[in-house]
């Protein structure tokens, strides 16, 4: 069995497949991730880091959420889940321990409003919240600071991800995008 994530025939993947019994899921736009596009080519926000000029796009564009004066939340271009957003400082900051004492508070703050309006928009059960400290950490883009807030539902490790290491979003980012601001509590 074979899927294609493309618009593209699929008789140009069947000669890929390899008869092993194993479905394959073609996802070829997943490589401009995996290669390193987006990512900061050094320390310095000018290097290239992507959270530095998410803020000068539109919200649409950009998939901003909600601004704030020290942070804002964005929607994760490469969720782990549905509605899998960020809650960012808009200084371009590598390490926890050098947040302002406001940062931190309006971090805080923005997680909190996440969550309701993750909620609200889409019924999540649980979250998985955290930050990947470092590359060593974990953190894809460890030259800015970002913290995940992961919407979980009961049931939603389901044979996909398990089995067939896929996960299936069920909308497109700008519609996610669209429906969590609008859930987005005031305040």
């Amino acid at each position: 069995m074979l899927i294609s994530m493309t618009t593209e025939p699929y008789e140009q993947y069947e000669e890929q497949s390899i008869p092993d019994g194993f479905g394959r899921l073609w996802t070829p736009h997943r490589m401009a991730y995996i290669q390193g596009e987006d990512k900061p080519t050094g320390p310095e926000p000018d290097d290239g880091c992507p959270f530095c000029a998410i803020p000068s796009m539109s919200d649409e564009d950009g998939l901003i959420v909600r601004r704030g004066v020290h942070a804002y939340a964005v929607l994760n271009k490469y969720p782990y889940n549905g509605g899998h957003l960020m809650a960012v400082p808009y200084r371009h900051v590598a390490d926890y321990t050098d947040l302002t004492a406001e940062e931190t508070v309006e971090i805080a703050e923005l997680t909190k409003q996440a969550m309701t309006a993750l909620r609200t928009a889409s019924g999540a059960h649980g979250f998985n919240i955290g930050i990947n400290q470092g590359s060593a950490g974990g953190a894809g883009i460890a030259a800015h600071l970002h913290q995940h807030i992961v919407p979980r539902w009961g049931g939603d490790t389901n044979f996909m991800p398990v089995v067939g290491r896929v996960k299936v979003l069920p909308q497109m980012l700008s519609e996610t995008r669209k429906l969590v601001a609008e859930a987005w509590p005031e305040g």
